[in-house]
């Protein structure tokens, strides 16, 4: 059935086209996820595909049939009700009758009770009312008479995701499903969950999301918002990342043969008479076509982050008999840890037990009850916190970095302004006198991440760091962190991030319970579904089948699965073991050139490129070497 079909849709803010004239369908069980850097309107299409913005120009057609459901980052509810006024507003036989029920069990009226039964019973309610009661309790949601205006921003958050997976059941039965960011503030057990009721149900689904396992489980296809075109990959993300790699080439060769006509066309306007006849005016109004796509950008901006970090000491942190409790809450109980030298740490476990609370602790923003905190004399915090960016009222991009400093220094030696600073995070020349207030939820976490970094710290923190951020940011973070020489202490939900970048993790437990395990999330959760029921082990091999998660122990010798090379790979591996040594070369010459301080602001953002693709280069090649090197 065919849900929603858009025709030259184009949206503008001011002289910033979000996109121009993209056009796509949707039809019934598609599960799409639309990626884009931040601030480039993932946010808006959505909204205006649920009637709640309008476009520029162009058209929208939703079958009469479907309804549409929105999700958004950030729910606004009245603070007044409650969380089952809020979650349970519809008026709607079904609910009507499990809202009687309910009340009526909870009131034990033996007579209103039989007459909520039989209603229950005739409208055949108790699936429904049995898949809200899971909803509730997979989402942690208990105190239903609490008001909204006392809950946080986490369980706000919940509580708008169990509203709308509730309203689904209530909808008619062709229903599109549109959710932005529905990972923020959801533990892993949650997301895993997700993962399964989106997968279970009969759900026609288009979503923003940062997580990619997440998004390789739930959708089979990807569209892409660049340049103000929609790009549209079938597939799951490894894939998406390919035809990408493809398609700019392709663009690329395409703009060059642009610019090459370009120059003989302007050569050729260069020569005409101002009088013109009608072959030169139908050249000339080619030629302004042909300059347009000859100046089309086919490179990337990426964020580059090489920042200078403060000299690590010997000593680190030093955490003995540390206790810690609110109320009948117990967060540390007893706690003995020691961190040493470039260790990275991730912490997992549910929401409330204490994860944000225990890194307060670490940095002296929270006193513990009981215990000795040592921390070594050159320790230099960097707090990525969920509090975001605290910025002045009508204050401007530079302005608040200038504010911190005028010119910040380079690991590989020199320094850059505030202004070239910024453009390395991806604020160009007109974005930097943008006020803070107008930047997306996105910017301003980009802008947060600027601000920790450059005050070169050297025992970072990062609570959620992957909220909010857009995937290619994500990725190049990433790319970084695995640089990074100092401690690294992750507290995440997001699986792909904690598996690429931790050595082990803490796992709290709840009941001042914590454990230290020596792996990363995927390792932790093989080794959990080992202790859990058969039932429940099988549902996590299935979702690890699903995921395609890709492991980063390997293999050992007695592992059964391990198979022999073939003659293709045993070439690959012996290409391998040439190309590896070349490129580290390469790079350890770029690297000295860079420290040398002779380059120019181009030569060092060229050289600086570069140095990035080459890691990346690197880090999938010498992955790859390892996997076969192990089956060798």
């Amino acid at each position: 059935m065919h849900f929603v079909s858009v025709e030259r849709l184009t949206k503008s803010y001011g002289i910033h086209p979000l996109f121009s004239s993209i056009s796509f369908h949707i039809s019934q069980g598609d599960k799409i996820a639309l990626i884009a850097r931040n601030g480039s309107g993932k946010s808006t299409l959505l909204r205006i595909l649920a009637g709640q913005e309008t476009a520029d120009s162009g058209t929208v057609w939703i079958n009469k049939e479907v309804d549409v459901i929105l999700f958004e980052q950030d729910p606004l509810f009245d603070p007044q009700k409650t969380v089952a006024e809020t979650i349970f507003f519809h008026d709607h036989p079904l609910m009507n009758a499990v809202r009687a029920y309910e009340a009526a069990a909870a009131t034990e009226n033996a007579e209103e009770l039989n007459q909520a039964i039989i209603n229950m019973d005739e409208l055949g309610a108790w699936d429904m009312d049995a898949k809200i009661k899971q909803i509730l309790d997979k989402l942690n949601i208990k105190e239903l008479n609490q008001p909204i205006g006392t809950l946080s921003g986490g369980q706000r958050k919940r509580i708008a995701l169990a509203k709308t997976l509730i309203d689904i059941g209530f909808e008619h039965k062709h229903c599109l499903l549109i959710m932005d960011e529905l990972t923020n503030h959801l533990d892993v057990g949650m997301v895993e969950w997700m993962e399964q009721f989106l997968n279970r149900e009969n759900i026609t689904l288009i979503l923003v999301t940062h997580d990619r396992y997440f998004l390789d489980t739930v959708c089979d296809e990807i569209w892409e918002l660049d340049g103000s075109e929609l790009h549209v990959y079938k597939g799951d993300y490894e894939n998406y990342l390919e035809k990408k790699t493809a398609r700019i080439e392709s663009d690329k060769a395409s703009v060059d043969k642009a610019r090459n006509l370009f120059r003989r066309e302007l050569e050729w306007m260069r020569k005409q008479p101002k009088a013109r006849t009608t072959k030169s005016k139908s050249r000339q109004d080619n030629f302004y076509t042909i300059a347009e796509k000859a100046s089309k950008q086919t490179q990337e901006a990426s964020l580059q982050l090489s920042m200078k970090m403060s000299r690590l000491g010997g000593k680190i942190i030093e955490l003995k008999k540390i206790n810690k409790c609110y109320g009948d809450n117990v967060i540390l109980k007893g706690f003995d840890y020691t961190f040493k030298k470039g260790e990275r740490v991730g912490i997992i476990g549910p929401n409330g037990v204490g994860k944000s609370t225990f890194t307060n602790i670490i940095q002296g923003l929270e006193a513990a009850d009981s215990g000795k905190i040592n921390v070594g004399d050159t320790i230099v915090f960097g707090n990525y916190s969920q509090q975001g960016l605290q910025w002045k009222e009508d204050q401007r991009v530079i302005e608040f970095v200038k504010n911190i400093a005028e010119n910040f220094p380079l690991a590989t030696g020199g320094s850059l302004s505030a202004a070239q600073f910024l453009q390395l995070f991806l604020f160009d020349p007109d974005k930097q006198y943008t006020y803070i207030s107008k930047l997306s939820g996105g910017e301003k976490r980009r802008l947060h991440l600027l601000s920790i970094l450059f005050r070169n710290p050297n025992f970072l923190i990062l609570d959620e760091p992957t909220n909010d951020l857009d995937l290619p940011t994500l990725a190049v973070l990433e790319n970084f962190l695995l640089e990074f020489g100092g401690c690294l202490l992750i507290v995440s939900h997001d699986r792909y991030f904690m598996d690429r970048l931790v050595d082990h993790l803490l796992v709290f437990e709840g009941g001042g319970l914590i454990r230290d395990f020596p792996g990363n999330y995927s390792q932790y959760r093989r080794e959990s579904a080992k202790k859990e029921s058969p039932e429940k082990k099988e549902a996590l091999t299935s979702a690890d089948t699903t995921l395609k998660i890709r492991t980063f122990a390997q293999p050992t010798a007695s592992d059964p699965g391990k198979t022999p090379l073939s003659y293709k790979e045993k070439r690959e591996f012996e290409a391998l073991e040439k190309e590896l040594p070349l490129l580290n070369e390469e790079k350890k010459k770029i690297s000295e050139e860079l420290a040398g301080g002779q380059c120019s602001y181009e030569e060092l953002t060229a050289l600086s490129l570069r140095m990035e693709s080459l890691s990346a280069m690197i880090d999938s090649k010498e992955l790859r070497w390892l996997e076969l090197s192990e089956r060798a």
